[in-house]
């Protein structure tokens, strides 16, 4: 195994537990494999920012298994803006139970990637790639939504919440902007 393969699984075994996590030998070498499967595409589509293997265990795979402890057992998943797969890819691996997911992904290259992932990982029974704006998609039966690089976040936020399916649990990734529009709306909600 390469230095940086070796890194990237070391971080996920060393920084898992504060992540609230527990990943077995086989879920720690399945994401393993997905990053190596992410690494060779990046380069042509620009899926995630280059950043070294501890970072990438940690910022990208482990934060976003974070996701799991919120999907009920058996969940089926829509996650807008897939991108490189990130979280819903890694949940898939940690989390076998889950149903189906619907990756939603504007971006037609990168859509490629993801149904080309999901092949190489053997999860394809599990989940479908829509290759179009979630806005102009029907909006997919699901128990959770999850969202992590969505362009224009804050800006595209009430339109993913009247999008998304009403009794779906939203799982959003994202900065302090977000977050404050979050508790904004929460406020404006409540005082109806």
């Amino acid at each position: 195994m390469n230095r940086n393969l070796l890194e990237f699984t070391e971080t996920l075994e060393t920084h898992a537990a504060p992540y609230g996590l527990q990943l077995d030998d086989g879920t720690r070498a399945h994401l393993r494999d997905y990053y190596e499967h992410l690494l060779k595409w990046n380069a042509l589509l620009h899926l995630v920012a280059p950043c070294p293997p501890a970072e990438f265990a940690t910022r990208h795979v482990l934060e976003s298994l974070t996701a799991c402890a919120h999907m009920p057992e058996g969940a089926r998943v829509c996650d807008v803006g897939s991108g490189g797969g990130l979280p819903i890819i890694p949940c898939l691996v940690a989390r076998p139970d889950l149903q189906h997911a619907t990756l939603v992904e504007a971006s037609t290259k990168k859509a490629v990637f993801l149904r080309e992932a999901l092949n190489h990982l053997k999860l394809q029974d599990r989940a479908r790639v829509v290759a179009e704006r979630f806005e102009r998609t029907p909006t997919p039966e699901a128990d959770a939504l999850t969202c992590r690089a969505l362009e224009r976040f804050t800006e595209m936020y009430t339109r993913l919440v009247r999008w998304s399916p009403r009794a779906a649990r939203l799982l959003l990734f994202g900065g302090n902007a977000l977050g404050e529009l979050v508790e904004r709306e929460q406020m404006d909600a409540t005082r109806l």
